[in-house]
């Protein structure tokens, strides 16, 4: 990822020359390379044309495409980029072509995605300089929620309760470090009730209309500390680093400007290319493990977060509905949330 992040090409195990190189368009970092090939995402390969009925039906799966001529990098990014369409609305003549290294373009995407970058790639380029060796399997480490460690823990008097505890988590496969805070005296008689909220820098720090996630996060807490000071009981607050439900804050951003030309919420992330769901729901598990929480009472609007966290483990005895007031700004967004992903809104 940090490879991707600084614009270097990756040669993947598993290719028919036994590996493949793959150069990420958004930020290469040689801009005279050239390639035969593109790697990008279903999604983005339908809005050119390109993909099938069953290739469209998964946004985020890797599709192939050449053109009559070799691919530069000037010519790459606008097809990598929806938020560049209107400015470029003339592409191509592309044609998607045969992938037989799937697992190998499958984990491209992703990895992508965790580096918070457009899931596009230049495929065998020329001029793109030295490749770091992957294999495909090196995702697995990265996904595996057991490496998750708590590291330290302290006092933490907040506005909604004086009496709150602050416990960080790292993982050696993951610079994210995630945070809970424990609100209350933990007592295993005791449900706690357990609010996972996905860090969001534009609502949680800039009171951004355009989503619900401050009001939420300042709810829960409130909730929480009810709970602790009139029942006897307690409550976790997980604050989970997967900006943008984990598709990353820039990309998050694209989308925004997407959904500034019409599109919603899931058609905007799918338009990038990417998952509208990709949150880590095992180490959100794994946080709550740690902590002792293992049945709970979940505050959410949303039964997919609730089945998620019991395939991980989890028993959740009660689904407590967290439904704040829209404005003129998040009705779209929350209409969405209802008629798309399913959420228990009225």
């Amino acid at each position: 990822m940090d490879a991707l992040r600084h614009g270097w090409p990756l040669a993947f195990a598993g290719g028919p020359q036994g590996t493949i190189t793959l150069l990420p368009v958004e930020t290469a970092a040689l801009a005279h390379a050239t390639a035969p090939q593109m790697l990008i995402s279903a999604a983005r390969a339908a809005t050119l044309k390109l993909a099938n009925q069953k290739e469209a039906a998964v946004p985020h799966a890797p599709v192939l495409i050449a053109g009559g001529e070799d691919f530069a990098l000037r010519d790459a990014l606008p097809i990598a980029d929806p938020a560049l369409d209107l400015g470029n609305p003339l592409k191509g003549p592309f044609k998607a072509v045969a992938l037989d290294w799937a697992e190998a373009a499958v984990a491209a995407l992703e990895l992508a995605r965790i580096a918070g970058i457009l899931p596009a790639f230049m495929v065998d380029p020329q001029g793109a300089g030295e490749a770091l060796p992957i294999a495909a399997s090196d995702l697995a480490a990265y996904a595996d929620a057991g490496a998750l460690k708590i590291v330290t823990r302290a006092r933490l008097p907040v506005s909604a309760c004086e009496d709150a505890e602050i416990v960080a988590f790292r993982s050696a496969a993951d610079l994210r470090e995630h945070v809970a805070l424990v609100i209350g005296k933990q007592n295993g008689d005791r449900q706690p009730l357990v609010r996972l909220h996905s860090e969001c820098l534009t609502g949680d720090i800039l009171g951004s209309l355009k989503c619900d996630c401050g009001p939420q996060l300042d709810a829960a807490l409130h909730a929480m500390a009810h709970e602790a000071r009139d029942s006897g009981g307690w409550g976790v607050l997980l604050y989970m680093r997967q900006e943008g439900r984990g598709i990353g804050l820039v990309n998050k951003l694209r989308a925004y400007r997407l959904q500034d030309q019409g599109f919603d919420t899931v058609e905007a992330n799918q338009r990038l290319g990417l998952p509208d769901e990709a949150r880590d729901f095992p180490v959100a598990a794994r946080m709550l493990e740690l902590l002792g929480a293992t049945t709970i009472r979940l505050l959410t609007n949303n039964p997919a977060k609730v089945r998620a966290l019991e395939d991980a483990g989890i028993t959740v005895s009660e689904r407590v509905p967290h439904q704040l007031p829209d404005n003129p700004h998040n009705a779209r967004y929350l209409a969405t949330k209802r008629d798309r992903s399913g959420h228990l809104l009225i």
